[in-house]
């Protein structure tokens, strides 16, 4: 590949990145007026079709247009281009027929789903939810014909477009259910209008650098239905699965807590209402494997088999670092949370129903960050069926141990399975990435010692503020706010200074960060200390 068109890819890679850090973090944000707006019955409703919806969206996002863009890549290669007759019409018929397929079955199987999930009041809203897939075949092929060409910026604006839309309209229609002009239940249906309306808007912006850069070619060729039905189905719907592990476990949250909650002896009321606070912690778990995972995953894109075999020390070492950034700042985020949740439940959702229970499930962001950018790396290495197959097993994992543990230990189960099911990903993602590169030496290079005592003066630090400081000074949300982003901010500050301090990182790995001359700063301090 020439160095031109390599800086293309890696600058497209990153802007990708940025524009997936922005919705993602849209995605968990709007998540918390929904549910202050709502309650925790209209979060549940909410919940139980969001997991539907992000599986279109990670087949219109990630799925489909990886594979389309592999399609281009080859043709590109062997010299041709695409065009209407040949390339797009073909593969526009294939989408159509593989997400009309979803359409009809989500349109005419709705009332089962919402029987089978527990709740017959939800059939509407999953048919609302299946028209979403009609809009998979247009925002997947331009977007990705765009990346087949290496230009990330139509898919980049149009998934923060798309995400923008979703959030404004969901949040509009949370308000008018706060002010009784609509039922409970048609927060569910604007959620799929809302999705609706979201893939509208990420249409006309593709559209408009389609217009503006057409393209398309008029050459002629053979069209090849078997190779691009088979691209599409396999390495499409692979690529989607390989983004949707915080999803999956939402998906077996959807269809077995309801029902798991009533044998463990409660009201369909009180089950409803349940999982609507256990709900609670998606949004706090997706932000925090953000955190933990989202620089690492920026240095992954340059990654491939190719440079291992080019210089292995090298490519260990960055590697290495990703997965160390990685572990440390999940360790940090998780045990943060857990130290501060109760005021952060509080602050975000009016009481502090739930925490027990929610400080178990914040587990969840060391275990998915680390097996995320893990995951990660062994597809930059090729192995996307492997991973795919990872995450199904955890899918598995969770629904079972949710029927098996929900029904005798209550929502404290759905926690433990969620935690479990992760953990089970993150041993075996750890283990192969150990068979498949076994001079990374990842455990002999994390600094225990200077771990614990970070994280032992981080939680020692949170404790003591919260139990020195007087809670008649927290009595408005606003006071709230404040001091818990004070401790937000001072408890990271003092676990990444001791982090520091401790010489977790060397100054090449240093060097990989933003503001890296502070950080070495502050590294070598300790030097001249010494």
């Amino acid at each position: 590949m020439e160095e031109n068109e390599t800086n293309r890819l890696v600058k497209g890679a990153l802007l990708l990145s940025l524009a997936g850090l922005i919705s993602k973090v849209l995605s968990a944000g709007y998540r918390v007026p929904l549910q202050n707006l709502t309650g925790d019955v209209g979060f549940y409703i909410y919940q139980q079709v969001y997991p539907i919806l992000g599986i279109a969206m990670m087949l219109s996002l990630y799925g489909f247009p990886q594979a389309i863009s592999k399609m281009m890549a080859e043709m590109r290669l062997s010299g041709k281009r695409p065009s209407f007759r040949n390339f797009y019409l073909p593969l526009f018929f294939i989408l159509l027929v593989i997400n009309g397929v979803l359409f009809l079955f989500m349109l005419f199987n709705a009332d089962k789903l919402a029987v089978w999930i527990g709740d017959s009041k939800l059939t509407n809203t999953y048919q609302f939810a299946a028209f979403v897939f009609l809009f998979v075949p247009f925002t997947a092929l331009l977007r990705g014909v765009f990346q087949g060409n290496l230009y990330m910026k139509p898919t980049a604006y149009s998934q923060v477009f798309e995400q923008l839309t979703r959030v404004a309209i969901i949040i509009g229609a949370a308000v008018l259910v706060a002010n009784h002009s609509l039922d409970f239940y048609k927060i569910g249906q604007s959620a799929a209008i809302a999705s609706l309306s979201g893939a509208f808007a990420a249409i006309l912006v593709l559209l408009l650098f389609f217009v503006k850069y057409k393209p398309v070619s008029m050459e002629k060729h053979v069209i090849p239905w078997n190779y691009y039905v088979k691209t599409l189905l396999f390495l499409g719907v692979i690529a989607a699965l390989n983004h949707m592990l915080l999803l999956v476990i939402q998906f077996a949250d959807a269809f077995t807590l309801i029902p798991s909650l009533m044998d463990y002896g409660l009201s369909k009321a009180e089950a409803m209402e349940t999982k609507g606070i256990f709900d609670r912690g998606q949004p706090l778990i997706q932000l925090g494997t953000v955190l933990g995972s989202s620089f690492a995953l920026a240095l992954i894109p340059s990654l491939s088999k190719h440079k291992l075999e080019e210089n292995e020390g090298e490519f260990n070492f960055y590697i290495r670092s990703a997965l160390l950034f990685s572990f440390y700042l999940a360790v940090g985020a998780t045990i943060g949370l857990i130290a501060i949740f109760p005021e952060t439940n509080t602050l975000l959702y009016q009481d502090d129903k739930g925490t027990v229970n929610l400080q178990i499930l914040v587990l969840s962001i060391f275990l998915s960050s680390v097996a995320i950018t893990a995951s990660s790396i062994l597809q930059g290495l090729g192995y996307i069926k492997r991973t795919a197959a990872f995450i199904l097993l955890a899918l598995f994992a969770k629904w079972i141990l949710n029927q098996f543990l929900v029904s005798i230990m209550g929502i404290t189960g759905g926690a433990l399975a969620t935690v479990f099911s992760l953990l089970g990903l993150l041993i075996v993602v750890l283990f192969d990435l150990r068979r498949k590169l076994p001079g990374l030496q990842l455990l002999n290079q994390i600094q225990w010692i200077s771990l614990l005592k970070a994280s032992m003066l981080m939680l020692v630090y949170l404790l003591f503020v919260d139990f020195v400081f007087p809670e008649s000074l927290l009595l408005s949300r606003v006071q709230l706010l404040l001091y818990v982003l004070f401790l937000v901010t001072t408890g990271a500050a003092i676990f990444l200074f001791s982090l520091l301090r401790g010489k977790v990182f060397s100054e090449r790995e240093l060097l990989l960060l933003p503001y890296a001359s502070l950080f070495i700063r502050i590294y070598r301090e300790r030097e001249k200390n010494e």
